[in-house]
């Protein structure tokens, strides 16, 4: 998708991090202050009362995701007529407390094998019937919203990369269409769940440098603004082709595929910053070279610093952009992420008049 005039402004933005939870502010401390490495996050305690309910019901995802959003509310000031505010979210696996988890897997299992017939009759039986609302992984999206009274278009996306990019370009398509003027867009997920940890394990991402890490990140985009952070000047999505059977692609089809796409999405013109977000040692591989090719005064890997957190590393990575786009007063960034599911997302992204 390739916005019109100077594209979408963004009005604020929302970041959970090893750092903290903050708006503005990601490029000061990834290039000058340093990020800690990649850990699970202390995310703030819940306080008010509605929030101290709800979090009962809610995966570590949902609650990262919760703390976001309300964060990039506050700073676009958007108090009024949240009815009418869309969310779109990539969303990571369910993230569910694992006794929770250990009995319905014990009481769904046949002679040593899960059988999804009884996990239908006696697994979920066995479990909190609160338990739903941890496993079912849109909710990721749904908790926040619930919170903070968003009840315009929506969307959860399950993501491992590119389904966040699906989820600005829904976003973008939502406030160009007209559906709504203003929109939430980000991701939240967290790589260190035993579950997720066992699955990036079994396919060997572990094993070829992925640094596992939990995020959250959250952008306010709307129709029109005076002096935004920025704009959203396009987004553009590339699957990649892989062997039969493979997860990823090979490093060198990725890398053939990251030079048209970083080029399709630029359409020719100049960038001044590329942030990087691979997910490991070979897709940093794949596009280590895509930067002096450009000619781009300068390149952030993202991952280096904030790890791989799955859904919500692209938005992660589109927050330090528009942050190293106001702290070096830079005009234009592009973002490439290959996320785990082996694709590519190219955003374009614009200084604004803050």
């Amino acid at each position: 998708m390739r916005l019109d005039g100077k594209g979408l402004p963004v009005v604020a933005v929302s970041t959970l991090t090893a750092a903290g939870l903050s708006g503005p502010g990601l490029a000061r401390r990834v290039l000058e202050d340093g990020i800690p490495s990649p850990r699970e996050l202390a995310a703030p305690a819940p306080s008010r009362p509605e929030d101290i309910r709800q979090r009962k019901l809610m995966s570590r995802a949902a609650w990262f995701s919760a703390l976001v959003m309300r964060g990039a509310l506050a700073e676009a000031r958007w108090d009024e007529g949240r009815d009418e505010i869309g969310a779109f979210f990539g969303v990571g696996a369910s993230g569910a407390e694992m006794d929770e988890v250990a009995r319905l897997v014990a009481a769904s299992m046949v002679e040593g094998q899960f059988s999804l017939a009884r996990c239908g009759r006696e697994g979920l039986d066995a479990c909190n019937p609160l338990f739903a609302f941890q496993i079912m992984n849109n909710f990721t999206l749904c908790h926040g919203a619930i919170l903070e009274g968003l009840a315009g278009p929506n969307a959860a996306f399950f993501s491992r990369g590119a389904g966040t990019l699906t989820a600005l370009e829904e976003a973008c398509a939502a406030i160009t269409s007209g559906a709504c003027e203003r929109a939430l867009v980000g991701g939240a997920d967290t790589a260190l769940h035993p579950v997720t940890m066992a699955e990036l394990e079994r396919e060997g991402f572990l094993r070829q440098g992925l640094m596992p890490a939990e995020g959250a990140a959250a952008l306010a985009i709307t129709s029109e603004a005076e002096a935004p952070l920025g704009y959203v000047e396009a987004v553009r999505f590339f699957p990649v082709d892989r062997p039969r059977g493979a997860l990823v692609p090979r490093t060198g089809v990725l890398r053939d595929a990251a030079v048209p796409a970083a080029l399709d999405a630029l359409e020719d013109q100049p960038c001044d910053v590329v942030v990087l977000a691979p997910w490991g040692a070979p897709a940093r591989e794949a596009l280590v070279d895509l930067p002096e090719m450009l000619e781009a005064e300068l390149s952030v890997d993202a991952s280096l610093s904030l790890g791989e957190s799955l859904a919500a590393t692209p938005a992660l990575a589109w927050v330090l952009a528009l942050d190293l786009l106001v702290h070096l007063d830079k005009h234009r960034a592009l973002v490439l992420s290959a996320g785990p599911d082996g694709d590519l997302g190219a955003v374009v992204l614009t200084k604004g008049g803050a």
